[in-house]
């Protein structure tokens, strides 16, 4: 039964993706429609018109997955070494910046969202108090 689910929540993922590519066609945008449609889904999310339930176990398995979709593009590499003869030390420097740059990115992106989530689980006992007491003078 889980399998099903599974199989229903990557469909409905792979909607999302098919929405998005529609929508760059539509309107001509510079954006790869998979991009549009993650962000798009990213929205809905946020807005929580589309609970994470809904798509949890699908996006679990498509991430214990992944790496095994770089595996072509690994192998595409291999084939064309001559394009990058010549350049090693510039392609470890540049592999190397990308790499700390991306880290950092990543640090400061994770810290600020669960520094905006731990604010907003600390005002919601607040809110809940607040409409208790009303609820009392009521």
């Amino acid at each position: 039964m889980k399998i099903i689910r599974v199989i229903a929540e990557v469909g409905l993922l792979y909607v999302f993706y098919l929405i998005g590519d529609y929508l760059q066609k539509l309107l001509h945008l510079p954006v790869p429609g998979s991009i549009v449609g993650l962000l798009l889904l990213f929205v809905l999310l946020l807005l929580r018109i589309v609970p994470v339930k809904l798509i949890e176990n699908g996006s679990s398995f498509i991430l214990a997955y992944l790496p095994m979709f770089f595996i072509p593009a690994t192998a595409g590499i291999m084939n064309h070494l001559d394009i990058f003869s010549g350049r090693g030390l510039l392609l470890i420097a540049i592999l190397v910046v990308s790499s700390v740059l991306t880290m950092v990115v990543t640090a400061h992106s994770s810290e600020w969202i669960a520094g905006l989530s731990a604010s907003r689980s600390s005002r919601r006992p607040y809110r809940a108090r607040g409409i208790r007491e009303k609820g009392k003078e009521a």
